[in-house]
């Protein structure tokens, strides 16, 4: 058995944890730090290509961050703060890319156009009023809109390509909108980490133990999966970035912050076109409305990706009813992580969400030809034998206590961290990765708030993320500055 005194252990070796590692290097290179994944490549699980939908998630697309209010107006507080959350992940990566610490942008991000569609005339009325608000503000004001079947053509061509015309259309587009390949960026952050004596990384390193000390350090105990050789790490400070598994490491450290917890997991698959004459026909991520009782990440969209260097289109995604916590995983995962403090959470959740329940599994039972029959919706012309079905990654949706509910399901992302500010975990799912930058903004605020404080890490972090303790969403001329930067250092103005 060996081992080891760090200053930092990253559990994980997804976006978040890549992440957060990045930041810390930057802000004092003499950080000794470790980061263990259990698979035997990092970016395997929800962070892969493959396993998310590369949407640089700035709520321009998304309908789901922008929902109707009773009174039939638009609630945009939420697209505006993830808007904002992704611009200071842009000033990040350009800020690496400029420091050479990142590779040249069009290793891990592609400029892809982000248009929302939909049709109807209940659904027509709500994009335009949409439109109307966001366009307003500073954040959203290079956003276009059309009802015109001919500029849709033109933005759009399979989606309106043997379409009825007397059916009510509309759409809009915002050019600079981002294709990401997380996982490529992820590998890249730790590569780069990798070039420092003081970051260790361990494959094939499962977590067997957590446990508090006296002096408030943490040991945590790993056995490699292939040797059986045990490690154990003595560390100042804890993350938990480990996605789906977040929730039952969280649980072993047994800090009280996180009684309550509990994890609602589902599932995702994808229709990925296997014909190149249709994936080169269609450059955009183009988002619909979500089906009545689907949850917010199975909103349907027909997107442009680049993974491995290919372009590659993809449908979906299609959300499933599952127990696992990890692609990878077990199916007793959901059940391992039953406690007497969050059983009457889930319990309330599940009593309160059956229509979602229901509608997960109905999802699950679909055949190819159903699938496509609502890929059709999106791609009038599309045909079963062109398309093949492939598994995405698995979400870990929070269950949390609610002293008027009993428990309420959250679709979002959570920072819990110990009161002592040496340990802290990420739950939850999307805008995930898009946002990963802010989120462990918020980890180092919680667990490094008088280092924090010191003006050589204000120094630094400044020169990482210029808009830092301002406000995107008030300061218009800030916005100005720190986009026209990021567009051009990472080259989203070269389609």
């Amino acid at each position: 058995m060996v081992t080891k005194s760090v200053d930092v252990l990253l559990v994980g070796a997804g976006a978040m944890s890549a992440t957060l590692g990045t930041l810390l290097n930057q802000l004092d290179p003499s950080l000794t730090i470790a980061m263990v994944e259990r698979f035997e490549q990092v970016a395997q699980e929800s962070t892969n290509g493959w396993n998310n939908a590369g949407t640089g998630h700035a709520a321009y697309c998304e309908l789901n961050y922008t929902p109707e209010q009773a009174d039939g107006s638009i609630n945009a507080t939420k697209a505006y703060d993830i808007n904002a959350a992704f611009e200071a992940s842009l000033q990040f990566w350009s800020y690496l890319v400029e420091q050479q610490a990142l590779p040249e942008p069009r290793a891990f991000i592609h400029p892809t156009p982000h248009m929302s569609f939909v049709w109807g005339d209940k659904n027509v009325d709500y994009l335009r009023k949409r439109y109307e608000l966001l366009s307003k503000h500073h954040l959203f004001a290079e956003m276009e809109y059309t009802e015109d079947p001919e500029v849709l053509k033109q933005w759009m061509p399979l989606v309106m390509e043997g379409r009825d015309l007397s059916q009510k259309v509309a759409g809009t587009r915002v050019a600079h909108g981002t294709d990401v390949n997380f996982g490529e960026l992820a590998r890249a952050l730790v590569k780069f980490l990798s070039t420092h004596d003081n970051f260790d990384l361990q494959l094939n390193a499962l977590v067997v133990d957590i446990k508090r000390l006296p002096d408030h350090k943490w040991q945590v105990t790993t056995k490699n999966s292939q040797t059986g050789e045990k490690t154990v790490f003595i560390s100042n400070f804890v993350f938990l970035g480990a996605g789906g598994a977040a929730l039952p490491l969280l649980q072993k450290s047994g800090i009280p912050e996180e009684k309550g917890y509990a994890g609602f997991p589902v599932s995702g698959q994808w229709l990925v076109c296997k014909n190149p004459d249709i994936v080169k026909r269609h450059f955009a991520k183009v988002y619909g409305k979500a089906s009545i009782g689907a949850p917010p990440m199975s909103v349907p969209h027909l997107d442009t990706r680049v993974i491995d260097g290919k372009q590659a289109l993809l449908f979906g995604p299609f959300a499933g009813f599952t127990t696992k916590f990890l692609k990878r995983g077990s199916f007793l995962d959901m059940f391992k992580s039953i406690r007497p403090d969050n059983l009457w959470p889930m319990l309330k959740v599940g009593m309160t969400n059956v229509d979602l329940i229901r509608y997960l599994i109905t999802e699950v039972m679909h055949s190819h030809h159903t699938r496509v029959q609502a890929l059709q919706e999106y791609f009038p012309n599309a045909k079963d034998s062109d398309w093949e079905l492939a598994e995405a990654g698995m979400r870990v949706q929070i269950i949390k206590k609610d002293p008027q509910k009993g428990g309420r399901l959250e679709f979002g992302t959570e920072v819990v961290a110990a009161s002592d500010g040496t340990l802290a975990a990420l739950l939850g799912a999307s805008p995930g990765a898009s946002v990963a930058v802010q989120a462990m903004l918020q980890v180092i605020e919680k667990c490094f708030a008088q280092r924090l404080a010191t003006p050589e890490w204000q120094q630094r972090l400044k020169a990482m993320i210029p808009s830092y303790g301002q406000s995107l969403i008030k300061d218009e001329s800030l916005l100005k500055k720190v986009r026209q930067r990021t567009i051009s250092t990472l080259q989203l103005d070269q389609h």
